[in-house]
Order: C-alpha cells, then sequence, then structure tokens
C-alpha cells in the first residue's frame, strides 16, 4: 500500500504542476521518466551480460536486476504521457521556433514530433519483448536461448539507448551536440542500476533473510566502485575535449552549468560524485561492510539522479536548480511507480529465486569477494 500511496503523491503533485507550473511539472516528469527508465533496461542488460558471459558470481543476483524490468510498461506510459508537455522542454516541438531557427528547420526531418515519438514508443516496445523472451527463460533454465538472445540485444540495446538518450536529453538543447553522449548517459545508467540491485540485494537479506553470502556484496562494491571511475573519465572525456576546442556551438553546454546556481551542483559532481564514493569503496572492509556499502549505494542512486537534473534543468532555468516539494512530489510518485513494479515481480517468483540463491552458496563469489584484496 505504501507504494501506491506514493504513486498517488506524484500524480496529485503532476496535476497540481501543470496547472501551477508546468515547466517545472514537466522538467521534473523528464527527469524521473528518463532515470526510471534507465534502471529498468539496465536491469535487463545486467542479466544479459550474466548470461552472454556464464557469469556465476552473480548467478541469483541477476533475477533481481531482471526485476527492474517490470517497470518497462510504466515507462512506455510515461513515455506517451511526455507527447503533450514536449512543446514546454523542446525548442523544437514549437513551429514558430522552428520557422525562426535555419538549424531547427534542417533539423525538422529528424526532430518533429510523430518522428520523435514514434522512436521512443517503438525502442521501449523493443526493449519489453526482449524483456519478455529472456525472463522467460531465465525462469524455466532456458540457459543458451537467453546466451543466444544476449548479445543481439546488447547490440540493440546500445544503438537504441543512444538515440534515446539523444532524443530526450541532448535534444533538449537542439544546437548542442556531443558524439561521447550515448556512452556517458550508460555510464549514468549503469551507475544506477548497479546501486539498485545493491540495495534491493540488502533489503533482500537484512529484511527477508534471503541466504545472500557476503561475497556477493563484495562483487557489487567491487562493480560500484570501477564503474565510479569509468564515469569519471567519460565525463571527464566529454567535457575537456569540448572545453578544449571552445567552439561556440559546444561550449555553452558547459558555460550554462559553471554559472548562477549551477556551478555548485556542477562542483558537486565532480567532487561529491566521484571522490565520496572512490575513496570510501577503495577500502575491502567498506565493501564487505553493510552499512556502508548500503549507505553508498543510496548515495550512488541520489547522483544519478542529480546529474539527469543537471542535464535537464538548465536548458530551461538558466540560474540555478528548481527543487522543491512539486519535485520531490513527482519524484515519490514515481519511486512507488517502480516500487509496484518490482514488488510485484518478485513477489511472484521469491521461492524460485531464493532456491537458486541459496543452493549456489559461496561457489564462484568466494574466488572474486573472499580470496580477492580488492
Amino acid at each position: 500500500m505504501r507504494y501506491v500511496a506514493l504513486a498517488l503523491v506524484g500524480v496529485i503533485s503532476f496535476v497540481i504542476g501543470l496547472v501551477h507550473a508546468p515547466e517545472r511539472a514537466w522538467a521534473a516528469f523528464l527527469v524521473n521518466h528518463f532515470f526510471f527508465m534507465s534502471i529498468a533496461i539496465g536491469g535487463l542488460f545486467f542479466a544479459a551480460i550474466h548470461w552472454l558471459t556464464g557469469a556465476k558470481w552473480s548467478r541469483g543476483i541477476h533475477h533481481l536486476s531482471e526485476s527492474f524490468t517490470a517497470y518497462l510498461p510504466i515507462a512506455f506510459l510515461a513515455m506517451t504521457v511526455l507527447y503533450f508537455g514536449s512543446s514546454h522542454l523542446y525548442p523544437w516541438s514549437r513551429p514558430e521556433l522552428v520557422a525562426a531557427s535555419p538549424i531547427l528547420t534542417a533539423k525538422a526531418a529528424y526532430l518533429n514530433k510523430p518522428f520523435f515519438f514514434a522512436r521512443g514508443l517503438g525502442i521501449i516496445a523493443v526493449w519489453l519483448a526482449f524483456a519478455r523472451a529472456m525472463i522467460r527463460n531465465s525462469f524455466h533454465e532456458r540457459k543458451e536461448a537467453n546466451r543466444t538472445l544476449s548479445p543481439v540485444f546488447l547490440i540493440i540495446f546500445a544503438l537504441s539507448f543512444t538515440v534515446l538518450s539523444f532524443d530526450l536529453l541532448m535534444s533538449l538543447d537542439p544546437y548542442w551536440f556531443s558524439t561521447i553522449f550515448g556512452v556517458y548517459c550508460f555510464s549514468i545508467l549503469f551507475n544506477a542500476i548497479l546501486a539498485s540491485v545493491t540495495l534491493l540485494a540488502l533489503y533482500a537479506r537484512t529484511h527477508n533473510s534471503w541466504d545472500i553470502k557476503l561475497d556477493r556484496f563484495h562483487d557489487l562494491g567491487k562493480y560500484l566502485f570501477a564503474f565510479t571511475i569509468f564515469w569519471a573519465y567519460i565525463a571527464f572525456s566529454q567535457f575537456m575535449l569540448i572545453w578544449y576546442a571552445n567552439l561556440s556551438e559546444e561550449v555553452g553546454y558547459f558555460v550554462r552549468r559553471l554559472n548562477g546556481g549551477w556551478y555548485a551542483v556542477s562542483a558537486f559532481l565532480v567532487f561529491g560524485k566521484f571522490l565520496v564514493p572512490f575513496l570510501v569503496l577503495m577500502a575491502r572492509g567498506a565493501k564487505r561492510s553493510i552499512g556502508v556499502l548500503s549507505a553508498m549505494a543510496v548515495y550512488i542512486l541520489l547522483t544519478q539522479w542529480i546529474e539527469i537534473l543537471w542535464i535537464v534543468q538548465p536548458e530551461i532555468f538558466e540560474n540555478g536548480p528548481v527543487v522543491g516539494f512539486l519535485e520531490l512530489g513527482i519524484t515519490l510518485g514515481f519511486i512507488g511507480l517502480m516500487g509496484m513494479s518490482v514488488g510485484g515481480f518478485l513477489k511472484s517468483r521469491e521461492t524460485l529465486i531464493q532456491a537458486e540463491i541459496a543452493s549456489f552458496g559461496t561457489a564462484g563469489g568466494a574466488a572474486i569477494g573472499e580470496n580477492a584484496r580488492g
């Protein structure tokens, strides 16, 4: 019931926002739509890597990542809802601005509402089809079928997630472009799904008494540490290449984010998002501490949300971040929808998942967790 209540809070907040502050409401909607959609498809990405590589350490844990795909039908619906607010977010969706800009006119064949939303809905529909097929195979132990499907999905995922990142986020400023933007958004996605799987596994162990060994959390902690570094490398590469080239059509993106109230958020992303998890998770003991790992997973998940806010809001609110009860309420609504989706998935499969995790014991995980010094 608590997730239903959160979803209702989100709906009420969104409706109030549409009446009194539509730009804020739609910006918050887009931030959360992209964030939770990324976690959902990231869950299938995590599982596909498990099946493709035949990984032992993630056996059973991969079912937890699969649970996030239950949100994909809601992502499809959210993409449909976004159609009605596109004129508040995207300059290319406003005919008067397109007519006044030769650049927008030249891009109109690609950046137009029918094609834009056909792409978005089509991509999510393809993800849904893969999710249904691969999860059906997963719970029927059709390993070879998933091993065949996984590389196909991963190729399609790489291309389609890049397109959706360009469309939903990069086209907020249709004059700006970055060829590394798809990989940059993927680094956010993978950190978010790693943190989400870690939190779900920790919750299952501490509240539901699932037999998840400490070695598994050690392994997840190492992935969180590694992909924090990966994100920093990609984010710095994007910034450095654009800032050094100093081309007016590119550098304006970062100029907006290094002025006014956005400067503090940018500084937080540099130091808070990277240095805090990097320094904390460097220690082996931190990766094996339930308390520390829980705190860091929550922190890492929150920083991914802040970064998506940092990508979206400066295109609408140049003076600084706008975060209040409206944004909080809409975010709580999306949390409720994700909670209902994941909870429903796990409730119908809990016995099977627990049995697979327990039967695996510490084998495989010990090779990476207990005996490794990372």
